[in-house]
């Protein structure tokens, strides 16, 4: 693998999770990776707390969009070296045949986008959305992706999704 490397992430909206994970990937990637996410069900817009949540934490938001998982799996689509999958949905269903054959591992967070109560109940479930994902993404960046084996980076994956 060589940089920069391609990193997708998959969620059934693709409206939250995924595009906030996009965003991390992008802010702690610095140039190292190039990122992306889709949904296997689009909502067809970014969620607004989501967007919002980025912005406090000076994330930038340009380009974010929701999208097909298809989209990747066209002829011309980024050769991909790592896929997440981050809603359980997601992970259970029938991928696409990536091209690339990226490493894979499943790093599941609750959906903001169905918490209920209040509007600032609503605005902390996407606060814990972005901080999991946020912890995450600044340990995957930081890996030493060239010096690891397949399998031990396959450890080192799964042990990320668990953290």
């Amino acid at each position: 693998m060589n940089e920069p490397y391609n990193v997708l992430f998959l969620c059934t909206g693709n409206s939250a999770r995924s595009v906030i994970a996009e965003a991390l990937v992008r802010h702690w990637g610095r140039g190292r990776f190039n990122a992306f996410s889709a949904g296997s069900h689009p909502k067809g817009e970014v969620h607004p707390l989501a967007l919002q949540v980025l912005e406090q934490h000076r994330i930038p938001i340009e380009g974010l969009r929701s999208k097909a998982w298809d989209e990747f799996a066209l002829p011309g689509a980024p050769n991909l070296n790592f896929v997440f999958t981050v809603c359980d949905r997601a992970a259970q269903e029938v991928c696409p045949v990536w091209p690339g054959q990226p490493m894979t591992a499943h790093w599941g967070v609750p959906d903001p986008a169905t918490a209920d109560g209040s509007d600032d109940d609503k605005r902390k479930a996407f606060l814990a959305a972005f901080t999991a994902l946020n912890r995450r993404i600044s340990l995957f960046t930081s890996l030493p992706l060239h010096k690891l084996d397949p399998l031990a980076l396959k450890r080192r994956l799964d042990d990320i999704g668990h953290s």
